[in-house]
């Protein structure tokens, strides 16, 4: 281990040393104290270790961490021959893979700041964010990629090279501004002759207070902002990752979610790099289930709507079941329940609820976790929307360790986490090591520590508005901590409804109750300012259409499927359901279904498929309406 002069006090923790005191920085990993220092030391130590996996032509193929730091290494000084300057930005678009990865730790060795963007972004708003971040360079994915920055080819003038990982499809075509990957390997091989040290000396350079990348906010609340994250940031994650969620090195991991997105990030890059886990690339987020099957991996993270998905499919595979599976899988999640019961309250599980739990667990459970990738989990993860306690149960039941956390891109990631050994339902757990929270007068959630970002790229204003004095960082969440430190997320400060008569909603639990049906996919609260509240519907394409087939309900296309009166109803009766929890003033009186299925191309939806509420109440203005007549 480097012992560098500023480095404070350490501790062991599995092998890996960090800060004894985490509210304090510089923050060290292993001796580093930026990324691409721990980088390349992983690199040395590594060597030969599988680092990534990755798809091609169907067959599963190995890379190594040596891979890793001399394909970095090339884009780096490829990059720097072409002009990059320390605290340029370098902006990709593409897809997970791994020359996203190595896009991304050889710029940041080089000094440059990466930014992503999400492969869903048109090229409206791609000419907006490479404008936004001064980008000198843009690297993408594929022609279809390459298209969007042809329509705006004039309106970026600030772009130096774009670089397309993919020549399919682009044989024969030509662009003064354009290269392919390899001929960007082939600069930066010839540069690595001419200056074979260059590259360890510009990681040697690196600082913890240089910002190492940008990510933009989702834009739910005005024009994306380009939130900048420093090595520091990620050191100090990096260190709390290791005490909250630890990985071996092991163990598999399945990336699918976009790496623009500051947890697809922590999980998929940074700590890997500190924790020399394995990353498998998913083919894309439409195979992700099948993926999950191929690898089984010991870790998982997703967006509730990808649980929810999972158990939405498990739902309609047991209602199709013979009389007897249904029976069995009934008594399978009885025995699941009861045992969930208590683990959650904490108290031991009696020999005969155990008992009858293991047996359901042999004969069910065991191959329903198999048949969906899940056999060997040892900690799945839920983070950037809020997910149903309910569904959290239902996983526990069926023997999956599903655990809730809490936080935003201004956090780098992480805030509060439920842990395997200290979880409590219903909340996103306890503060993150070496952070502080607190609960504002008016109930917004207050965070500091080493992890808040360090403002927004070229907007004191914002950034003003967001760090409180003290550092306090504004979270613009709602929220109660319980006197043993679990945190409670109500609502979001904005999407406070106010009632005609005065009474506060905050609509987010009433919104998670009605996902929990395999038919609905995601519901908007609606009654600021009105005499009741109703509910704006999207029903789950692939589960309803097939309540409608088993019951030969006629319909054409998804909007038809929407109009069906049996589709109607089966929706009443869920939401008939869910008010039965609710207080009176807190039911829906009436509720319509979007007839249109909503893509993270749409406007209503940001790329991690959140609902942009506003936009939402905007644009089916008219469906409200008739509700309140």
């Amino acid at each position: 281990m480097t012992i560098a002069a500023n480095m404070p006090p350490q501790t062991v923790v599995d092998g890996h040393s960090i800060n004894a005191d985490l509210t304090k920085g510089p923050y060290f990993f292993d001796g580093a104290d930026t990324l691409v220092k721990l980088f390349r030391a992983r690199c040395q130590e590594l060597g030969a270790k599988v680092a990534h996996r990755e798809k091609d032509y169907g067959i599963w193929l190995s890379y190594s961490w040596t891979d890793f730091y001399e394909h970095a290494r090339l884009i780096g000084l490829g990059l720097v021959a072409l002009g990059l300057k320390r605290g340029e930005v370098v902006s990709i678009l593409s897809e997970d893979n791994r020359e996203w990865v190595y896009a991304d730790l050889g710029t940041q060795s080089v000094g440059g700041i990466v930014s992503g963007v999400y492969t869903t972004d048109s090229a409206t708003q791609l000419k907006y964010l490479i404008n936004d971040s001064d980008s000198r360079f843009l690297l993408v994915e594929n022609d279809e990629q390459l298209d969007k920055y042809l329509s705006i080819k004039n309106e970026v003038p600030g772009l130096a090279r774009v670089i397309v990982f993919d020549r399919e499809g682009l044989h024969g075509f030509s662009d003064e501004k354009v290269i392919f990957l390899d001929d960007l390997y082939r600069i930066g091989r010839d540069f690595l002759k001419e200056n074979p040290q260059r590259f360890e000396e510009e990681i040697a350079r690196s600082q913890p207070k240089e910002t190492a990348i940008l990510v933009y906010t989702s834009g739910t609340t005005g024009p994306p902002k380009g939130a900048m994250i420093s090595h520091g940031n990620i050191m100090c994650s990096i260190a709390g990752s290791l005490l909250t969620l630890p990985v071996k090195d092991t163990e598999e991991q399945v990336c699918f979610l976009p790496l623009c997105h500051i947890l697809e990030r922590l999980i998929t890059v940074f700590i890997p790099i500190g924790l020399k886990s394995t990353v498998n690339f998913a083919e894309s987020p439409e195979t992700v289930f099948d993926n999950l099957r191929e690898v089984s991996p010991h870790v998982f993270t997703a967006v509730p709507r990808v649980w929810e998905k999972v158990y939405s499919r498990v739902a309609i595979m047991a209602g199709e079941a013979t009389p007897l599976g249904r029976w069995a899988y009934r008594q399978a999640i009885a025995a699941g329940m009861k045992r969930g019961e208590y683990l959650e309250e904490k108290k031991a599980v009696p020999l005969g609820v155990a008992a009858s739990y293991a047996f359901w667990d042999f004969v069910v459970l065991n191959n329903m976790r198999r048949m969906l990738g899940l056999d060997r989990l040892r900690r799945g993860t839920t983070g950037a929307a809020p997910i149903s306690p309910d569904l959290l149960r239902w996983y526990r039941a069926i023997g999956v360790t599903l655990l809730e956390g809490y936080g935003m891109t201004e956090s780098s990631g992480v805030i509060s986490l439920n842990l395997i050994e200290d979880a409590k339902t219903g909340t996103v757990g306890k503060v993150v090591p070496g952070g502080e929270m607190r609960i504002a007068p008016d109930g917004e959630i207050l965070y500091r520590g080493g992890n808040v970002f360090q403002g927004y790229w070229n907007k004191p204003d914002k950034t003003a508005e967001t760090i409180a004095e003290g550092g306090w960082l504004r979270t613009g969440d709602l929220g109660r901590i319980d006197n043993q430190g679990f945190l409670t997320i109500t609502g979001r400060a904005k999407d406070i409804i106010i009632t005609a008569g005065g009474k506060n909603i905050t609509p987010a639990e009433i919104e998670n109750r009605l996902k929990f049906s395999p038919y609905i996919s995601d519901a908007v609260v609606i009654g600021d300012k009105r005499k009741f509240l109703s509910a704006l519907v999207m029903i789950d394409q692939e589960n309803v259409e097939k309540f409608a087939q088993d019951r030969r309900v006629p319909f054409s296309d998804f909007r038809s499927l929407c109009a069906a009166s049996e589709v109607r109803d089966l929706i009443a009766g869920v939401v008939a359901e869910t008010n039965r929890d609710f207080a009176r003033v807190e039911q829906i009186k009436d509720f319509r279904l979007i007839d249109v299925l909503l893509t993270a191309e749409d406007e209503e939806l940001t790329a991690t498929m959140k609902l942009k509420r506003s936009f939402v109440e905007k644009k089916h203005k008219k469906l409200i309406d008739e509700m309140y007549g």
